[in-house]
C-alpha cells in the first residue's frame, strides 16, 4: 500500500521538543500554548486597575497572551457610548501602554500591538498626498488645424485634492454601438470584489465578441502633458480632425479610519507606497517602541493592522515607474481603459486591467507589508497583519501573509450578519501561507459575530466553530473580544458592539478555563508536528486572489484527502524529489493541481513544465490562454508551445474530457479531480469516515517525528457514530479527548493493506485526537466490538431539589423546586431575571452503588451557557460544559445518604431581559450595550432529568 507523503518542515516549524506527544502536556498543556485575544481598549477608556485586572485575569486562566487593540465601535448599531479615554500614541495613552507593557512582563505574557487606533491604516495627521488614491479623468473633444487654447476640465475630485498625471490624445471614432467593459470598477481596483473572501476568476474573463469595435490603438495615444499648464490651459496644436483629449489625474479614494476611538480620525495611508509607511512608522510607531526599550521583542513580540476596509485603490505618486519595471510596458498608452475606453481589442482591455491589478497587488505586497515586516524586524519583532482578506481587496493574499510571522485569518461564530459557512470561515488560507512560507503560527481572530451579546453557548456556537477551523490547520486563537472595562462601567460593563464576549465581567468567568484549556490542547497538538496532505493547489496569478474556506476544495480532493493552497510566488520555488513535490523546507505533496479556469501567465507555465519533466504529476486541463500584455504576442506564441509540450497537440486524440499523458520523467493528466486521481493510482483516502453522511466530519493530520495523530470533529448537533479509516498501519491506535484530557488505547480496530478502521462515537459536536504512536503488529486487529459503553440508567434523582442563588444579582437565597424547571418558567422576578451562579443541593440516597459496572452521573440538560461544577459528597469533580453531561462517580456514590451540588451558570441575557423595563436605578446591570426589544429570556438552570447511569 502507497505510504502518506509528509509535509515535512524545517526551521521555525520544527517542534522545540522532539521528543514526540506528552500525554502530561496534553492534560494539563503550558501556558506557551494558551489561547490570546484582541484585548479591546474600547475608546481609549481603560485604566492602570483595569489593566493589571485584566492581566492577571488572562494568565489565572492559561493565555500566552494579549494583543493592545484600541478602537472605537461601542456605539454602532444603536448602542451607547463611553468615555472617551486618551488618545491612541499621546503621552497619557503611552502612559498606559508602558504600564501594560510592565505588567505583562511581570506575569510572562506575550503582548501584541495594534499599530493604531481602529483600522485601515491611518491617523489624524496624515495628510491627503499621503493617502490612499484612485484614478479620475475628464474628457472632451476638440477639433485640431487651429492654434486655440483649450481649458481642459479637472477631473472630479474628492476633498478638493487632485493632482495630474497626463494629458492624452487620440482621434476621435465614432464609437455607437460599443458595449462598456464588464465588471470595470472592479477589474481597473476602484472597488473591493465583494467582503467575504471573494472568487474572483471571472474578472480574467473578457466579451471579446466584439473585439473589432474600438475606441482606439494604443499606438495612436499621444502624450500631450507638456503642452498644458498649471492652470489647466491646453495648448497643442492638434492635427486636422476631432481628437479626444483625456486629462487624467489622483484624487483621493475615499476611505477613512475605521471603528477608532475619539479624536483617532482621519484619512488612510496609502498602502502602495514605502515613503508614506515609513513616515507613519516614524511618526506614530516607532517612538512607542523605543519609550518600552528592551521590552520592545521581548515583552510586546509582535505587530498587528486589522483587515483591509478601504476598498479600492489604484494609483501611488510613482506607479507608472513601478508598472514599467513590473511589467515591462508603459502603461499610458492603455490609461484611458480604466476611463472605458476600449483600446486595441476588448481582449488587449482585458489582459491590460489583470497587468494593473497585478501591479497594485505587488506594490501593497512590497511596498506596505514587507516594509512593515522590516522595520519591526529592526526590533526583533514579528508581524501579524490581517493582510489577505476576506474583503478581496486587489492583492494576493498568500503573498501578503508571507512576510508575517503569525499568519492571520479569522472565524465567526453562528450569527445573523453571517449565517453561512463560507461567509464566516477564512482560516484555510492563513494555515496554507503557513506551510508554503514555513511558519508556525496559524492564528485567528476568533469568535467574531455581529447581532450576539451573551447568548453564546459554549458547545453549541463557539466549539464547532473552533474544530471547524482547526481542520483548516488553526493552531492559535485571539479571542475576539477580550473588551478592558475600568470598574466604573459597571457590570457587565462597557463591550464592543460586535465579537463574542469573553472577560472576567462574564457571569461564568471563573470556570471559563475549562473551555480554553480544551483549545490549549488542541493548539499544543496542532503546533507541533507537521502537517499531512497529498494535494497541492496552485491558485493563479489572478487578482484579488483569497484562499476561501477549506470546503471550497478547489483541488477536488476532499473529503478523503486535505490540501494545501500555492500561489506564483512560492510555485517558483516548487522542486521534484523522487516523484513528489516539495518546497526547500521540507514540505511535499503527491500531486500539484491548476485552476480550472485554464489561465497561466508564462513563467507559471514555464515552472510547471519543468515540474513536470523533474517528475512530478500534474492534474489540470490545458492551459489556453495567459491574461496578460506582458512580452504580448511573442508571450502567447511561447505559452501555446509549452501546452502541447505539457497536453500535446490540440487536436482529436487530445479532445477527450479525462486522459493523461507521460511528459519527461512526470505525467499530466486532465479531466481529473485529485481525489479521483489518486484513488485511479491506488492511493487509499487519508482519512475517511463510514457514517449516514460524510459532510458532517471534518479531520486534519500531524505528524510528529514518527507519530501520526488526527483531530476528528462532528459537524453534526446530535450524537453520532462512524467507522474512521486512517491510512497508517503498524501502531496502536489510541483516544486522546481534548475535552477531558484524559488518554486511552483503542479496544475496537481493525488493519488491512495499511489502513488501520477504528469505529467511534461522538458526542453532540464531538471531537478526538487519535493517535497512532506505539509501534504494534500490522496484523494485529482490536479486541473488542466497540470502543465506547453503552449506558444504563438504573436510578433517577426525583423530588425537589433546594436552590441557593445570589442575593447581590436579585435572587432567594434559598428556594425549593419541586422538580426541575427553567428558571424563566417561575413567578418570581428575582428568579425569573436571574442570571448568574446557581447551586443546586440535592440529598439522596440510593441503591445504584452497588452496582458491579461503572457508575456515572449524568445531569441531562443544562442551559444556556451549558456550564456546571458538580460535588458528591465533598469531592469536587469538577467542570462540564459539553453534552452528554456525564460524570463517572464510580467509588464516590455511596450505598444510602449522599449529597449532590450541582453549580449552574447561565448568561447575562435573562437579568439585562429584567432590567430593560427598569429605571436605571433600579437596574442590577449597567452596560452600553443596548437592551433590545426583540430580546427574550433564554431558558435557564438545571433541566435534567438527572439520572444514575452503568457502563455496559
Amino acid at each position: 500500500m502507497a505510504q502518506p507523503f509528509l509535509l515535512s518542515a524545517a526551521g521555525r516549524q520544527q517542534p522545540a521538543d522532539t521528543s514526540g506527544l506528552s500525554e502530561a502536556v496534553f492534560r494539563q498543556p503550558p501556558a506557551a500554548y494558551g489561547i490570546r485575544c484582541w484585548w479591546w481598549w474600547l475608546n481609549g477608556n481603560v485604566t492602570k486597575q483595569s489593566i493589571t485586572r485584566d492581566l492577571e485575569a488572562m494568565k489565572a486562566k492559561g493565555f500566552s497572551g494579549a494583543c493592545i487593540f484600541d478602537a472605537g465601535g461601542q456605539d454602532q448599531r444603536g448602542n451607547g457610548s463611553v468615555p472617551e479615554g486618551p488618545m491612541f500614541g499621546t503621552p497619557a495613552w503611552q502612559e498606559l501602554f508602558r504600564y501594560a507593557v510592565k505588567e505583562a512582563r511581570r506575569l510572562g505574557l506575550v503582548l501584541s500591538l495594534n499599530i493604531q487606533s481602529g483600522w485601515n491604516l491611518g491617523a489624524p495627521d496624515v495628510q491627503p498626498q499621503e493617502a490612499a488614491k484612485r484614478l479620475t479623468w475628464s474628457e472632451q473633444i476638440i477639433t485640431g488645424g487651429g492654434n486655440g487654447a483649450q481649458t481642459l476640465p479637472l477631473p472630479p475630485a474628492l476633498q478638493h485634492f487632485y493632482r495630474d498625471i497626463a494629458v492624452l490624445a487620440f482621434p476621435y471614432r465614432d464609437t455607437a454601438g460599443i458595449q462598456p467593459i464588464a465588471h470595470l470598477r472592479q477589474k481597473a481596483a476602484f472597488d473591493e470584489v465583494g467582503g467575504s473572501a471573494t472568487d474572483t476568476r471571472y474578472l480574467l474573463n473578457g466579451d471579446t465578441t466584439d473585439n473589432g469595435h474600438v475606441h482606439t490603438q494604443h499606438s495612436n495615444v499621444q502624450d500631450i502633458t507638456r503642452y498644458m499648464d498649471s492652470s489647466g490651459t491646453l495648448r497643442w496644436k492638434a492635427p486636422p480632425g476631432k481628437w479626444v483629449v483625456m486629462r487624467f489625474g489622483y484624487t483621493l479614494n475615499g476611505s477613512a479610519i475605521s471603528t477608532s476611538s475619539g479624536q483617532w480620525q482621519g484619512l488612510v495611508i496609502d498602502y502602495m507606497s514605502r515613503a508614506h509607511f515609513t513616515r507613519y512608522w516614524n511618526t506614530h510607531v516607532k517612538p512607542l517602541l523605543e519609550s518600552i526599550g528592551p521590552d520592545a521583542g521581548t515583552t510586546l513580540r509582535y505587530l498587528q493592522t486589522d483587515s483591509w476596509e478601504l476598498g479600492g485603490i489604484n494609483w501611488t505618486e510613482d506607479f507608472r515607474r513601478e508598472f514599467r519595471s513590473r511589467r515591462g510596458y508603459d502603461l499610458l498608452p492603455y490609461l484611458p481603459v480604466v476611463a472605458g475606453k476600449v483600446v486595441d481589442s476588448r481582449d488587449a482591455c482585458n489582459r491590460f486591467l489583470a497587468d494593473l491589478r497585478k501591479t497594485i497587488s505587488d506594490c501593497i505586497a512590497d511596498n506596505h507589508y514587507k516594509v512593515f515586516r522590516e522595520k519591526a524586524a529592526a526590533y526583533g519583532m514579528g508581524i501579524q497583519p490581517e493582510s489577505a482578506g476576506p474583503h478581496a481587496g486587489p492583492f494576493d493574499g498568500l503573498k501578503n501573509l508571507g512576510f508575517s510571522e503569525i499568519m492571520m485569518g479569522e472565524f465567526w461564530s453562528p450569527s445573523p450578519h453571517r449565517p453561512r459557512p463560507e461567509n464566516r470561515f477564512f482560516v484555510k488560507q492563513a494555515a496554507s501561507a503557513a506551510h508554503i512560507y514555513n511558519k508556525k503560527l496559524v492564528g485567528a481572530e476568533a469568535f467574531t459575530t455581529i447581532g450576539r451579546h451573551w447568548n453564546d453557548v459554549i458547545w453549541e456556537h463557539m466549539k464547532p466553530s473552533f474544530d471547524h477551523e482547526l481542520c483548516a490547520g488553526l493552531n492559535l486563537t485571539l479571542l475576539h473580544t477580550f473588551t478592558s472595562s475600568p470598574a466604573a462601567m459597571g457590570i457587565p460593563g462597557q463591550e464592543y458592539f460586535a465579537g463574542t464576549h469573553l472577560n472576567p465581567n462574564i457571569t461564568w468567568w471563573k470556570y471559563a478555563d475549562a473551555f480554553f484549556r480544551y483549545m490549549a490542547r488542541c493548539q499544543y497538538m496542532m503546533q507541533e508536528g507537521r502537517f499531512v496532505a497529498d494535494v497541492l493547489y496552485y491558485y493563479g496569478d489572478h487578482v484579488p486572489n483569497i484562499v476561501r474556506l477549506k470546503e471550497d476544495d478547489p483541488a477536488g480532493a476532499l473529503p478523503g484527502f486535505d490540501y494545501d493552497v500555492i500561489n506564483e510566488e512560492r510555485l517558483m520555488a516548487l522542486q521534484v524529489q523522487q516523484g513528489g513535490i516539495t518546497l526547500p523546507h521540507g514540505m511535499r505533496y503527491r500531486v500539484l493541481v491548476l485552476p480550472d479556469h485554464a489561465v497561466m501567465s508564462l513563467a507559471a507555465l514555464k515552472k510547471v513544465h519543468q515540474l513536470v519533466n523533474d517528475g512530478a504529476t500534474v492534474i489540470g486541463p490545458r492551459t489556453q490562454r495567459s491574461v496578460s500584455l506582458e512580452q504580448y504576442p511573442a508571450a502567447g506564441k511561447e505559452l501555446q508551445q509549452l501546452a502541447v509540450a505539457l497536453w500535446g497537440a490540440a487536436g482529436p486524440a487530445n479532445a477527450s474530457s479525462r486522459g493523461s499523458r507521460p511528459v519527461g520523467k512526470g505525467q499530466v493528466a486532465w479531466g481529473y479531480t485529485a481525489a479521483e486521481w489518486l484513488a485511479a493510482k491506488g492511493i487509499s483516502p487519508d482519512c475517511r469516515f463510514d457514517a449516514a453522511d460524510t459532510l458532517s466530519f471534518g479531520y486534519i493530520h500531524h505528524r510528529w517525528n514518527q507519530e501520526d495523530y488526527y483531530f476528528i470533529s462532528s459537524r453534526q448537533p446530535q450524537a453520532c457514530t462512524a467507522n474512521v479509516s486512517f491510512r497508517v498501519s503498524g501502531r496502536q491506535p489510541e483516544f486522546w479527548d481534548p475535552v477531558t484530557g484524559h488518554t486511552r488505547p483503542a479496544v475496537a480496530y481493525t488493519q488491512a493493506n495499511g489502513i488501520t478502521t477504528v469505529p467511534v462515537s461522538f458526542t453532540p459536536y464531538g471531537s478526538w485526537f487519535i493517535v497512532f504512536r506505539k509501534p504494534a503488529p500490522v496484523a494485529q486487529q482490536g479486541t473488542a466490538q466497540s470502543n465506547f459503553p453503552g449506558f444504563r440508567t438504573i436510578d433517577t434523582l426525583q423530588g425537589p431539589w433546594q436552590l441557593h442563588f445570589d442575593e447581590r444579582w436579585g435572587g432567594p437565597a434559598s428556594v425549593q423546586f419541586p422538580s426541575l424547571v427553567s428558571w424563566t418558567e417561575r413567578p418570581e422576578p428575582g428568579i425569573r431575571y436571574y442570571s448568574g451562579s446557581v447551586v443546586y443541593h440535592k440529598e439522596f440516597t440510593t441503591e445504584a452503588a452497588g452496582a458491579k459496572r461503572p457508575l456515572y452521573l449524568n445531569l441531562g440538560a443544562v442551559s444556556d451557557v451549558g456550564i456546571a461544577r458538580v460535588t458528591l459528597n465533598g469531592k469536587d469533580l469538577g467542570v462540564v460544559w459539553a453534552p452528554p453531561y456525564r460524570i463517572p462517580v464510580s467509588g464516590i456514590l455511596r450505598e444510602g445518604a449522599n449529597v449532590l451540588e450541582v453549580e449552574v451558570i447561565n448568561s447575562w441575557r435573562n437579568r439585562l431581559v429584567g432590567d430593560r423595563e427598569l429605571p436605571a436605578e433600579k437596574r442590577f446591570t449597567k452596560t452600553n450595550i443596548a437592551i433590545r426589544p426583540d430580546w427574550s429570556l433564554l431558558e435557564s438552570g438545571l433541566l435534567g432529568p438527572v439520572v444514575v447511569e452503568t457502563a455496559r
